[in-house]
């Protein structure tokens, strides 16, 4: 019997989804990238010997456009160590802004207030005080309506 990633392997080898290779690499690239970058890259594409990136906010450009070398050095390191990712090249590097990314997805939280079992039975040795007895049995009579 076939195990599930042989399978998966083998489709993406086929030709109609070379673009899910693809998409696998520029993942790659991004994890190589440091994780404040990382945060800051929406996507990357390779379009005719030139590596577009877009970024989330207009400051992460002005960032990456000074380490433009390193941007390429990771790129050829990739292309170096990983044969699957041969078809990435480029001479140039396009960093650009672009409003449209996809979202974080956001955990979702349910906040509400926790409910406990009584776990008192109510049974205790009661004082010889008046005024303390009687606090005694209400707080019993609290504990048993409790349960």
């Amino acid at each position: 019997m076939k195990k599930a990633n042989i399978i998966l392997s083998h489709l993406s080898s086929l030709p109609q989804f070379k673009v899910l290779k693809q998409q696998e690499c520029y993942q790659k690239y991004i994890s190589l990238l440091s994780p404040k970058w990382q945060k800051a890259v929406a996507f990357v594409y390779i379009k005719e010997e030139t590596l577009f990136i877009a970024v989330t906010h207009p400051g992460f450009k002005m960032e990456l456009n000074y380490n433009r070398d390193l941007l390429k050095s990771l790129l050829i390191q990739l292309n170096t160590h990983d044969s699957s990712c041969k078809m990435m090249t480029a001479s140039k590097v396009v960093i650009f802004h672009s409003k449209y990314y996809a979202m974080p997805e956001e955990k979702v939280s349910y906040v509400s207030v926790p409910h406990y079992e009584e776990r008192a039975s109510g049974m205790f040795e009661l004082p010889e005080d008046k005024t303390l007895k009687e606090s005694f049995e209400r707080i019993r009579a609290i504990i048993q309506c409790k349960q």
